[in-house]
Formats: C-alpha cells, sequence, structure tokens
C-alpha cells in the first residue's frame, strides 16, 4: 500500500490583524501561505490513489482464488489492475506538480530572510528554508519509491497474464513488489518527519513575529 497518515503543511493560519504596509515578515507570511494553498493539490490527491488501491488488492485477491482454468478471467483481471496503476501514475505526477509549484512559492521568502532586523528571527527563518529543502527532497525520494512501486505492480499483473508462468519468476516478482513497498514505508516516515520538523520550526518563526497569528 502506498503511504499512510501523510503529515501535509501545518494548518491554515489567519493573520488577523490588517495593517497599512507590509512589513518584511508579513510579505513572508503571504508566500508561505500561498505554498500551503498550492499544496492543496497534493492532499486533493490522496483519497483517489487510496480508492485506486484499494481496487487493485481486491482485484489481486480476486486473481488468487481463480484456478488456472480460469485464465481468460485472470487476464481480465489484471488488465484492469494495469489500467488503475495507470491512473495512479497520474495522480501521483498532479501531486508531484503541486508539491513542486508549493516549494517555489515557498523560496520567495528568501530573499526576504536578509531584511528581517531581528537576529533570532532571522536564524530561525534560515532554519526553516533548510527544513523546507529538507522536506522537498524527502518528497521527491518518496515519489521516486513509489513510481518504482508502480513499475513493479505492472510487471507483476503482466506476469499473471503469461499462461506459461512459472512459480520462480512469479515468486521472484513478489518478492521485488514487497521489498519496494518497505521503501516506500521508510521514505514516507522521512517525509512525515521532515514535515514535522518543518511544521514547529514555522509555528516558531511565527510566534516571534509581531503577526497576529490564529492556527485554523
Amino acid at each position: 500500500m502506498r503511504y499512510k497518515s501523510i503529515i501535509l503543511f501545518l494548518i491554515s493560519t489567519l493573520f488577523l490583524v490588517a495593517c497599512t504596509g507590509e512589513s518584511v515578515e508579513e510579505q513572508m507570511y503571504q508566500h508561505m501561505e500561498e505554498s500551503v494553498r498550492l499544496e492543496s493539490e497534493f492532499v486533493a490527491q490522496q483519497e483517489p490513489l487510496s480508492e485506486l488501491e484499494r481496487k487493485e488488492q481486491e482485484i489481486y485477491q480476486e486473481i488468487s482464488e481463480l484456478s488456472v482454468e480460469e485464465f481468460d478471467q485472470i487476464k481480465e483481471l489484471a488488465d484492469l489492475a494495469i489500467e488503475s496503476i495507470e491512473q495512479r501514475k497520474e495522480l501521483i505526477e498532479a501531486e508531484l506538480s503541486s508539491i513542486e509549484n508549493s516549494k517555489k512559492e515557498f523560496d520567495k521568502i528568501t530573499p526576504l530572510v536578509e531584511g528581517l532586523v531581528d537576529e533570532e528571527l532571522k536564524a530561525v527563518a534560515i532554519e526553516l528554508l533548510d527544513m523546507m529543502e529538507e522536506r522537498y527532497q524527502a518528497y521527491l525520494t518518496l515519489h521516486e519509491a513509489y513510481q518504482t512501486s508502480l513499475n513493479y505492480d505492472t510487471e507483476l499483473y503482466e506476469l499473471l497474464k503469461k499462461e506459461d508462468l512459472e512459480e520462480p519468476e512469479f515468486t521472484e516478482q513478489i518478492e521485488k513488489v514487497n521489498g519496494q513497498y518497505q521503501v516506500i514505508i521508510d521514505s514516507n516516515g522521512a517525509f512525515n518527519d521532515a514535515t514535522e520538523s518543518f511544521n514547529s520550526m514555522k509555528r516558531e518563526f511565527y510566534n516571534l513575529t509581531d503577526l497576529n497569528i490564529t492556527y485554523n
């Protein structure tokens, strides 16, 4: 299965006090919260991805309960699973695009950091940039792991369509699939950890500013 309990950006915030002019902190806030909005497409992919995964699990279960005499039905189900995998590929590309757009928006705070007067606030902002980069790289690793998993899943269903499939070949592919699932679990853990650290530092940054921030 795919990555579970993904921790997204810090819950959206609301800037309560309207000011006549935008300070550096306010400009940074605008970019940081726009990056949250841009990541909403990433959030939107999670449920359809999970639904496709559940569908494929059911298909695999159906296949496992069929005999070799029902090979035509096995092929038909395998094709359905491959079609579902192709849909997942499209969804994770939309997910990647969302993450990339969010990261680009967040990076707009980089030239603003030097304008911060408070040294403690500046230090936290620099660390926040580093944490965002770490989170982004963790996501790319996770994305790559998931892409590989999709390819292995496709290979598995292509094998199931072979009438002369031998047990050792099938077992080897199952081991590849299961091994890659573990890679996804580990990569997801790293992504979640990076996100938690980022969220914590983002909250600290806001708390150090004079902005009147509330968390939704």
